[in-house]
């Protein structure tokens, strides 16, 4: 399924929680870019592609397994200057979500119970990312030490932070 159909999938399903006109953002990383859709409606208002992807990502940025302070700094940047591309669609007070099961699985990390994740979950595993750049064993910091992942992670740390959410649902 292309990364088109999948975000009109997302959408979809995520607008169905919510009363009609509710805002919402619905986020999917994918492999090779970063989708979004924004809404208060059955359709999305409007549809966005981010060139940032978690193996995309990963690939450009992380030549280390776990990626070195130094590359998660370079691939911030980028990434950075990615997402505040969305700010032109991204309206205050809007409700992010996502059906990405990579997502889910963080949540299951840190042992989250229901269907958000809060900013700060997700900047504890960052900083847990960091511990493991850092030379902390993969073991011991208790998250994969996947470029994928750290690509994934980073994504969307930066996505939630710089454009304002509080918290993740799926």
């Amino acid at each position: 399924m292309d990364a088109d159909t999948t975000i009109q999938r997302d959408y979809a399903a995520a607008r169905l929680q919510l009363p009609r006109g509710t805002a919402i953002t619905v986020l999917h990383i994918g492999e090779a870019a970063t989708a979004l859709a924004v809404g208060r409606d059955a359709m999305p208002s409007a549809v966005l592609s981010l060139a940032i992807g978690s193996q995309k990502t990963a690939a450009a940025f992380f030549k280390h397994t776990p990626p070195t302070p130094g590359e998660i700094e370079n691939a911030i940047l980028v990434v950075e200057d990615e997402v505040t591309l969305a700010r032109s669609v991204v309206a205050g007070n809007m409700a992010l979500f996502s059906a990405d099961p990579a997502l889910q699985a963080m949540a299951d990390l840190v042992g989250v119970r229901g269907r958000s994740m809060s900013i700060d979950t997700i900047e504890r595993l960052f900083d847990l990312l960091a511990a493991l750049s850092q030379g902390r064993p993969a073991a011991s910091a208790g998250i994969p030490d996947t470029p994928s992942f750290a690509a994934t992670l980073l994504i969307l740390r930066e996505f939630m932070h710089h454009l304002g959410f509080a918290e993740i649902r799926w």
